[in-house]
């Protein structure tokens, strides 16, 4: 009889799944380095503060401030497009790159390699290597000599966020390749082969086999992209510093300038909530038009 309610005792258990236990230290790494910072944040963006004296409660005067500023509004809207023309420029290439990486050719696996290079670079070094690339003097424009190459790639208001999210899927498309590289190559070579047989080419194959394969991988690399758009402040720095005339100032880099340019730390740490309330939202948004708590796995029925 002791036997027998052990036995159930250990089912029950493994029906659950692991002890809380287990993901205790995880939680409260996280929570030491990650909710109590932000809280911080919070109490912060309800305060006047210049970083070097004592902090003084202004309640909502903060936000209230610097939602009504024009420059927040203007970050606020840059931040949008760069995201959305991050993901449109980023995802097709990066769709692309993962398929044909995953094949088994030798020379697909050597090109993977070079694709694969410049995530591996200082965003620092990347950011300085491309304004020399770009510079009206000595960089591409002047060492092609043609005529229809714009002479200031990143002093120009026009077209300098675009130079600067095609900097920064040049950064992280490798990233979101090794993604679809790992997806396609865990599909059933067999599913080919019937396809194969049955007289699919091979477009006919990608768009009926491979990216009903793939969605889930896109729904994980869609929300990566999306949501690490609203992050990007280094290559950005770098490059422009928000320039020109705050062409380039998204609010990560609002969010510098007015903490240690400005000293307005109390702003600072308005659009600091202001963004990751973006970043949640988004994330949540996403999560919801997925479905993913009714994701199954890709090989049902393989």
């Amino acid at each position: 009889m002791t036997q027998t309610v052990t036995s159930s005792r250990s089912d029950a258990r493994r029906r659950q799944g692991p002890s809380f236990l287990m993901a205790l230290p995880a939680v409260l790494f996280f929570g030491l380095f990650a909710l109590v910072p932000l809280a911080g944040v919070v109490v912060l963006s309800f305060m006047s503060w210049d970083g070097l004296g004592t902090p003084s409660f202004a309640g909502l005067d903060t936000w209230s401030r610097i939602l009504q500023e024009d420059q927040t509004r203007h970050a606020l809207w840059l931040t949008f497009l760069f995201v959305i023309i991050s993901y449109v420029f980023q995802a097709p290439v990066a769709l692309l790159l993962g398929v044909f990486m995953a094949g088994q050719q030798k020379y697909r696996a050597f090109l993977s390699v070079l694709y694969f290079l410049p995530l591996l670079f200082s965003s620092v070094a990347v950011g300085i290597t491309f304004q020399t690339l770009f510079s009206p003097n000595y960089g591409l424009t002047p060492a092609l000599g043609w005529d229809w190459l714009p002479a200031q790639w990143l002093g120009s208001p026009d077209i300098a966020l675009l130079v600067v999210i095609f900097v920064v899927g040049w950064c992280f498309v490798p990233f979101h390749s090794l993604l679809y590289q790992a997806g396609v190559r865990q599909i059933p070579a067999t599913i080919y082969e019937a396809a194969t047989i049955d007289g699919a080419g091979r477009m006919r194959q990608f768009f009926s086999l491979t990216l009903p394969q793939l969605r889930y991988t896109i729904i994980t690399s869609s929300t990566l992209m999306l949501v690490g758009s609203l992050t990007y402040f280094d290559l950005v720095f770098v490059l422009t510093q928000g320039g020109p005339a705050g062409a380039t100032r998204i609010l990560p880099l609002d969010m510098y300038i007015t903490g240690f340019r400005e000293y307005d730390m109390g702003g600072a740490s308005a659009i600091a909530v202001l963004l990751v309330a973006v970043g949640v939202t988004l994330s949540l948004l996403l999560n919801k038009i997925s479905g993913s708590r009714r994701m199954e796995s890709d090989k049902a029925g393989a």
